[in-house]
């Protein structure tokens, strides 16, 4: 039996509103969660390397993205979520990758914590940034190259979408040592 499309819409409907719940679900066992950083290896022989991050699983990903950036400096934040939590690797270069739990949607506190992360292909690992935070990231090397894997389709990730200023909070600087 052929479904009209009314049909096809209402299931859809049907499974979207199923699919927000169970990130609502999510969202609530987060609170109290913090960003995790997940440290790999690099293994180099006379035939090259390997870079890996054995302890990260696949398990909920429903979709990945590569990002990259031309120059070094260049910022990309502040993108919040509700529901969806987001991993995030660096295939090529380094990047400072920040991540902020956001305490009101509609009035954020500049005060809040922010978590500052230096990722980079010599060192392999994958930052796990759960939901209700928002996350940026800013290139310490040009071509630098990020794969970010999402909790999310895409519509549903559009539907959860948060932007601020990219400087709202101001992790970018770089201290001397």
């Amino acid at each position: 039996m052929n479904k009209t499309a009314e049909e096809n819409d209402f299931v859809s409907r049907q499974t979207n509103v199923k699919e927000m719940e169970s990130m609502a679900i999510l969202q609530e066992e987060s609170i109290g969660l913090m960003p995790q950083l997940i440290e790999g290896g690099l293994a180099v022989d006379d035939r090259g390397e390997v870079a890996f991050v054995n302890g990260f699983s696949f398990a909920g990903t429903r979709r990945f993205y590569a990002v990259s950036n031309h120059a070094a400096g260049f910022i990309r934040a502040w993108h919040g979520h509700r529901y969806e939590s987001k991993q995030v690797m660096v295939l090529r270069g380094s990047a400072l990758v920040a991540a902020v739990r956001i305490d009101d949607w509609q009035n954020p506190s500049p005060e809040s914590e922010v978590h500052r992360y230096v990722l980079s292909d010599k060192k392999p690992a994958v930052l796990q940034i759960p939901p209700g935070y928002a996350n940026g990231f800013m290139s310490l090397t040009s071509g630098v190259q990020l794969l970010f894997f999402s909790s999310a389709t895409l519509a549903e990730s559009r539907e959860d979408d948060v932007r601020f200023p990219a400087r709202f909070w101001n992790p970018w600087e770089i201290a001397e040592r």
